[in-house]
């Protein structure tokens, strides 16, 4: 067990740290959901209207990335319920969720999709924190 006494200000700058990853955690959860939510139910016609990329790939893919996206906000989630278990789940999913961005990431640029790029060059730059920080033992 590793104990360390915390001086005030340290304890205001781990307080603020945590606060600020919950934030962009529910952000992330909040987007994917509703990214997945809409390729689950939106009609192909729609995605392609969206997005260029549906149009390339099959709709199982489609549908399949957006339950993906689901499963993976949820997850960003599971610490709300237990740390101990929740924690390695939480990395889990941040990392899958880095993954993701970069594939669609370089999808959107060959594409030459620059709205959805700059989109998810954003939520990478919300996520890495999220799983550096989270990533480290407790301190």
């Amino acid at each position: 067990m590793n104990t360390q006494i915390l001086t005030p200000r340290r304890r205001a700058q781990a307080d603020y740290l945590n606060l600020t990853l919950w934030t962009l955690q529910g952000w992330l959860a909040m987007f994917f959901v509703g990214a997945g939510y809409a390729k689950l139910t939106e009609p192909m016609t729609n995605l392609v209207q969206l997005m260029r990329w549906p149009a390339l790939v099959s709709e199982n893919l489609v549908r399949g990335l957006g339950l993906a996206e689901i499963v993976l906000a949820a997850l960003m989630l599971v610490p709300l319920l237990s740390w101990r278990v929740g924690r390695p789940l939480l990395v889990t999913a941040a990392a899958g969720l880095i993954a993701l961005e970069s594939i669609m990431l370089t999808v959107h640029l060959i594409g030459a999709d620059f709205g959805p790029a700059v989109t998810n060059f954003l939520l990478l730059a919300i996520t890495l924190p999220v799983l550096w920080f989270r990533a480290r033992p407790a301190s």
